[in-house]
């Protein structure tokens, strides 16, 4: 058996770690570099497990026989030591608030600047006020739902609904970090009014389009008009427009390449550009073409347009957000190119950046049919220019 003064006369000459044994499992691993390791080695359910004590001098010989002892102890009532510390400590984190795994998870989520503003508005406003003190490992779906229906009666549905939906992410997190048992959220379900579903307002009909187009050319803010030209042209998101920065563009062979920390779904997405695109950005350059961002806020170019200037100059246009959104031009093109020009429908989903399910959907949202798709944004861009101009070919006739 091992005493204090035999420990403390350990030399660390040695290359390898030495182990210096106590009794009934109980050893010292003295490392080369002159760390001192407690160790109690047993058997569980067959197999040969280690359990560290602690390191000497902080944890001295008496104190770790005691602490072999309770293992085995554990072991004769037929419970695993390392099991069960891991139990103690879990139950030990799951008294952490609800408050405090949330700015954990939070700090950890990487999402765009704008659903990150959002998602901390439905923490602060909804969810930390009824749920931030409690213990994570004691809310309940009592607790989520009374948190939801507040949400519900003083907001409105879809926010209660996103509040018990953010609550079940920071539920799951907890679960992976053993600060509770399981997401109790899902006992929650149908306790909420269903949220009515209401599609972006888009227009869809050829004259109507063309009346769009012609708006959007007569619009004296040359930046903006030129954006709202490109959303009609490439259909991609607002945000994804508004952030285009010229390093994605290469005019030369006709492609604009959007940064994966810049799309939806975080994957990087490649956008062929007609010819009509690629003069109207030609004609932008001198504009803007010496800073960092294609489309430039009107106060700063340090920052990109601000997200609710393309939807403020339709209004200007005269279009009500019912008859008409930024987000509506994609509706506008998938309805187009599916029913007049017969596109297929996986190419339109791969260029609208929509993943596909499946092991390669993401790859093949992002790369896979390209020629074809260069194909279809020229076709696109050659309506628009034709249904531009039918009102005032019929007028002048």
């Amino acid at each position: 058996m091992l005493t204090d003064l035999t420990i403390r006369r350990v030399t660390f000459e040695q290359a390898k770690p030495k182990k210096l044994h106590d009794s009934r499992g109980l050893y010292l691993l003295c490392r080369p570099e002159g760390a001192r390791w407690w160790r109690f080695a047993y058997r569980y359910a067959g197999k040969h497990k280690t359990l560290s004590m602690g390191t000497y001098p902080e944890v001295k010989l008496t104190e770790a026989r005691a602490k072999a002892h309770a293992a085995r102890e554990l072991l004769r009532q037929g419970t695993d030591p390392s099991r069960d510390r891991r139990d103690v400590e879990r139950r030990k984190r799951s008294g952490e608030s609800f408050k405090v795994v949330t700015d954990e998870w939070f700090d950890k989520q990487a999402i765009a600047p704008l659903t990150r503003k959002k998602k901390r508005w439905i923490l602060d406003a909804m969810v930390l006020p009824a749920l931030g003190s409690l213990p994570i490992g004691q809310v309940s779906a009592r607790d989520v739902v009374a948190m939801a229906l507040e949400a519900e009666d003083l907001i409105s549905s879809e926010a209660a609904h996103r509040a018990k939906q953010t609550v079940g992410q920071i539920l799951r997190y907890a679960v992976a970090t053993g600060r509770c048992e399981r997401d109790v959220t899902t006992d929650a379900k149908g306790a909420l009014r269903p949220v009515i579903v209401r599609h972006r307002s888009a227009i869809t009909d050829p004259d109507g389009i063309g009346g769009l187009m012609r708006s959007i050319d007569g619009l004296d803010t040359p930046i903006v008009r030129a954006a709202l030209q490109l959303l009609a042209l490439t259909f991609v998101r607002p945000g994804e427009l508004r952030t285009a920065a010229w390093s994605d563009l290469d005019l030369l062979a006709g492609v604009w390449r959007i940064p994966a920390a810049r799309m939806k779904m975080k994957q990087a997405h490649i956008v062929p550009l007609a010819p009509q695109a690629i003069v109207l950005l030609k004609s932008l350059a001198p504009l803007t073409g010496d800073g960092t961002w294609v489309f430039p806020a009107v106060r700063t170019p340090l920052r990109p347009m601000s997200d609710g200037t393309l939807n403020a100059a339709l209004r200007r246009l005269g279009y009500a957000h019912e008859a008409m959104t930024a987000h509506g031009f994609r509706a506008m093109a998938r309805t187009v190119l599916a029913e007049v020009l017969l596109a297929d429908p996986y190419i339109v989903e791969a260029q609208l950046a929509h993943v596909t399910p499946g092991p390669l959907g993401a790859t093949y949202a992002r790369t896979q049919y390209l020629a074809q798709r260069r194909n279809m944004m020229t076709a696109w861009a050659d309506w628009l220019d034709q249904i531009r101009v039918v009102k005032q070919v019929a007028a002048l006739g």
